[in-house]
């Protein structure tokens, strides 16, 4: 049962020359992400769902990734997305979830950032012990890099401390001192970039000086649901997948298209000019490491037993099996 989803599209390449299967009729609901558009929507707004019997319908918003998988988990969405180590405790905990692709990577390009005031005393992550740092939900990717940050700095991975604060809030609160560092997540490089022309920040450090290239997180696909839906979960996953190429290739087609999705939600398009791309590599697959290096994390913090999980239980992708580097 565990490869049930793997099966089903194992063998299948990206190569969109190929005419799209149609799928049965499937609706497929999510929430969105402020500042941010996902692969699925880019898709759609591509054309490339069109003919399959897919369709989507945004309920609202999330607030990070965990309230993303409580949403699926509960039936309420169809679609999740969150930062691998939150997934990977979501299955450890008992929920039967599919990552089905890398919604984004950090890398040169695209990357978590981490931003002070520019007369701020702080100049590098081992100045963060005691301080305030300003993250978009706790028990996901910042909170984790911070963590593992701490770790390398042979400081305690409470060291800091951590504030929730949502998205479009994070340079006001930085802004006005009423926190010493702001977090910008490699899904929020929109808000990073409008913070950043504003001129009197500073970086200390990002997510890669931590983590190396690494997908941040991944689509989270219910395992009943793939079960249900076999050729909407293959359809999903390979056109989103081309989406993440899409946007590799034609970054200011992405920008405009962005901004155009974030005026449809009444949000601010003008941060679309500073979307710096998913992340993700060619082709969409992760390799082993992206999950790998989370399960030896939470391992070692004892929220795992060892051999509890492997890579394999939780990477599902379509195409070649994921490379183990």
């Amino acid at each position: 049962m565990k490869h049930t989803f793997q099966s089903l599209i194992a063998g299948v390449a990206l190569s969109f020359t190929a005419v799209t299967a149609q799928a049965e009729d499937v609706t497929l609901r999510y929430l969105s992400y402020h500042g941010g558009v996902a692969a699925h929507e880019l898709a759609k707004e591509l054309g490339y769902f069109d003919g399959t019997g897919i369709t989507f319908e945004g309920v609202g918003y999330a607030g990070g990734g965990p309230e993303s998988l409580f949403a699926l988990a509960a039936g309420s969405v169809d679609i999740g997305s969150a930062a691998t180590s939150a997934i990977i405790n979501s299955i450890a905990g008992g929920n039967d979830f599919v990552a089905a692709y890398p919604t984004n990577g950090i890398n040169d390009d695209a990357q978590s950032v981490f931003h002070v005031l520019e007369d701020s005393p702080i100049t590098s992550i081992t100045d963060i012990k005691g301080k305030t740092i300003a993250v978009n939900t706790l028990g996901a990717h910042l909170d984790y890099t911070i963590r593992e940050a701490l770790h390398q700095q042979g400081l305690p991975q409470d060291a800091a401390n951590l504030v929730v604060v949502p998205g479009p809030q994070l340079e006001q609160v930085l802004r006005s001192g009423q926190v010493d560092i702001a977090a910008f997540g490699y899904w929020q490089t929109t808000f990073e970039g409008a913070a950043r022309a504003g001129g009197g920040l500073r970086k200390v450090f990002d997510d890669t000086d931590v983590l190396g290239e690494i997908a941040g997180g991944f689509t989270v696909l219910r395992r009943d649901w793939v079960d249900a839906h076999p050729e909407a979960a293959k359809q999903f996953v390979t056109q989103s997948a081309r989406a993440l190429d899409y946007a590799r290739e034609n970054p200011e087609e992405t920008r405009e298209i962005i901004a155009k999705l974030l005026e449809a939600r009444d949000e601010n398009p003008e941060v679309a000019k500073f979307f710096a791309g998913y992340g993700v590599r060619e082709g969409g697959l992760p390799v082993e490491r992206d999950v790998q290096f989370w399960i030896d994390v939470l391992v070692r913090e004892g929220a795992l037993k060892q051999g509890q999980l492997a890579a394999a239980d939780i990477l599902l992708v379509t195409g070649d099996a994921p490379a183990t580097n």
